[in-house]
């Protein structure tokens, strides 16, 4: 009985996971002819338990999401690209990352994390 209390009072530390976002895009990028502007994140969690390959990573610009892929031949990278209309010279944005997580004697469950709010200036020239 213990060890089944004990289980339960453990789980949530053990599916809890510290999950860093690195953003690895320039602050700052000249403004281009098509006005997309790629965006690339580097992910890293302790969480043991979430399930690498259900990964689903977007950027969110305002309420729109952007799907992005996995950078070739690196587990924790992920590239995308956003739109920034010719108008505009800031942009806010978010990463995403929905996945899956094991549960003990369970079905995976979803969940998702967001990171920090950055800024991208695009620079006229």
């Amino acid at each position: 009985m213990w060890k089944k209390i004990l289980l339960v009072l453990l789980a949530p530390l053990l599916l809890a996971g510290c999950a860093t976002f690195t953003n690895l895009t320039p602050q700052r990028q000249v403004r281009n002819a098509n006005n997309l502007y790629p965006v690339e994140v580097a992910f890293n969690t302790r969480q043991q338990s979430l399930r690498w390959d259900s990964i689903q990573p977007f950027v969110k610009v305002g309420t729109e999401f952007y799907p992005m892929r996995q950078t070739l031949m690196m587990k924790n990278r992920w590239e995308g690209l956003v739109p920034v209309p010719s108008g505009t010279n800031t942009l806010q944005y978010r990463y995403k990352f929905d996945f899956k997580y094991n549960v003990v004697g369970g079905q995976p469950q979803n969940d998702s994390v967001i990171s920090p709010e950055y800024s991208l200036r695009i620079l006229n020239r």
